[in-house]
């Protein structure tokens, strides 16, 4: 237990800026892990990826190893990923299929709903050792709950709803399902993971700040300026350069033809990006054109124009989700360290859509989430720029203030930034960090900072 007050806590977050430490301070992120982890809704897996009983996928709930698991009642469970016996990881692949779960270290074996099936050698145990007792079984998550597909778990016991935690963001899901022509997604393809040295919290900041492009990306933007336009014949070059160049755009798009927007718990999107003619399979690809037939025909033309109007980049679910509805990139946050943390990317396949769609979303998650790709390696650089820099000290604050005095109400209980550069989302972000982490709901500071 960290000898950090409450108080001490609530002076980190002040109007427009935070502390360093709380990117740099192990006992803060010691306590991130029992007061944010341990108790909020996190982003564990989809059901997809457990379509059959036997069939199970890893994650990670802070320090906690867990499995996703789909029983044979058909019911997805979420388990502590750790032996009773003796505290050992019991599964070890990422993902497979199995029709018991078996302990490497002495062979104790669990049915898939965590239940202890099987002790090897079960003599001379004392009184209080029970095969059935729900202390010897891989422990259940005790809250589970789906949002359209989408496994959230948690290590509280009660706290608020899955529902009321997702609030009005849950739309950008909805927008991601809502683009299939069978109202179905699933997970396909493999999965990106990439490790940079700084604290978890830098990774959201960065994907709902729109101020950084011309700067962090400027090599590749320059880059796609110079290059022939031949070479976007193929779905990959066409990728990248529209990519690489619409993030050289001057800032007076940024700040008019962005839009930013914060919920509360911490939850954002940049939206007003891009429309239908800048998706990855444009409008002039047959395989766009199929895919559109292919929604109007479930959906109807009016309810097509609708669910294609909806123009949302980045949106973050707090602490853990990033991902892009209109690209089907699903991004997973794992803090391993107040100074290390990994990142997975996953796609989604629409179902009823025409293949090409999907080679489309890998394509893109190539560009921009691989690990080799144009975009990611200049934000990895900075991210370790950021986490050396912090970690030397020197300025005492990080400055989130930008478009502070002029946001906006929103309509559905949020704030929007008036500029696309606003950092509302940052502010929103550390609003919701202040409340996990101290239990006070409201303002965290109404004065100015000193």
């Amino acid at each position: 237990m960290t000898g950090i007050s409450t108080a001490e806590l609530r002076r980190l977050v002040q109007p427009g800026r935070v502390h360093r430490s709380v990117y740099t301070d192990p006992a803060i992120f010691d306590l991130e892990m029992e007061r944010i982890f341990g108790r909020q809704w996190i982003y564990v897996g989809h059901e997809s990826q457990v379509k059959n009983p036997g069939d199970y996928v890893q994650g990670r709930i802070g320090r906690k190893p867990v499995v996703m698991t789909r029983h044979s009642d058909g019911k997805v469970y979420v388990l502590h990923n750790q032996c009773p016996h003796r505290g050992s990881q019991v599964l070890a692949c990422e993902r497979g299929h199995a029709e018991e779960f078996r302990c490497a270290y002495h062979g104790w074996t669990f049915h898939t709903d965590g239940r202890l099936k099987a002790v090897p050698l079960q003599n001379g145990y004392p009184a209080h050792f029970d095969p059935k007792s729900p202390g010897t079984a891989m422990v259940k998550l005790p809250r589970v709950a789906s949002y359209r597909g989408f496994v959230f778990a948690s290590l509280a016991e009660d706290g608020e709803s899955l529902e009321d935690f997702l609030g009005y963001i849950a739309t950008s899901l909805d927008d991601m399902i809502d683009r299939a022509p069978d109202g179905e997604i699933e997970v396909a393809g493999g999965v990106f993971k990439h490790t940079y040295n700084a604290n978890w919290k830098v990774y959201l900041e960065n994907l709902c700040d729109v101020a950084h492009p011309l700067f962090v990306h400027h090599s590749s933007i320059e880059a796609a300026k110079a290059q022939d336009d031949a070479v976007a014949s193929d779905g990959a070059g066409e990728i990248a350069i529209r990519q690489m160049r619409q993030n050289g755009a001057p800032y007076s798009f940024w700040e008019a033809g962005v839009g930013i927007w914060a919920y509360p718990n911490g939850h954002s999107f940049v939206g007003d990006y891009h429309d239908d003619a800048k998706l990855v399979a444009a409008l002039e690809n047959p395989a766009f054109r199929d895919y559109i037939a292919a929604l109007e025909a479930k959906q109807g033309k009016a309810r097509t124009r609708e669910i294609l109007g909806v123009r949302r980049w980045n949106t973050q679910i707090y602490p853990t989700v990033s991902f892009m509805s209109q690209f089907q990139q699903f991004r997973i946050v794992y803090p391993l360290a107040v100074d290390r943390t990994v990142v997975h990317t996953f796609n989604f396949r629409l179902k009823g859509a025409p293949a090409e769609m999907f080679q489309n979303c890998v394509r893109f998650g190539n560009v921009v989430n691989g690990t080799g790709s144009l975009v990611l390696t200049d934000d990895l650089e900075i991210y370790n720029r950021i986490g050396f820099g912090l970690s030397s000290e020197g300025a005492e604050w990080v400055e989130i203030g930008r478009g502070y005095t002029t946001d906006l109400d929103d309509e559905h209980g949020g704030r929007r930034g008036k500029n696309g550069t606003s950092e509302i989302c940052h502010r929103a972000m550390y609003q919701a960090w202040s409340e996990m982490m101290t239990g006070d709901k409201g303002p965290v500071m109404a004065e100015a900072a000193e």
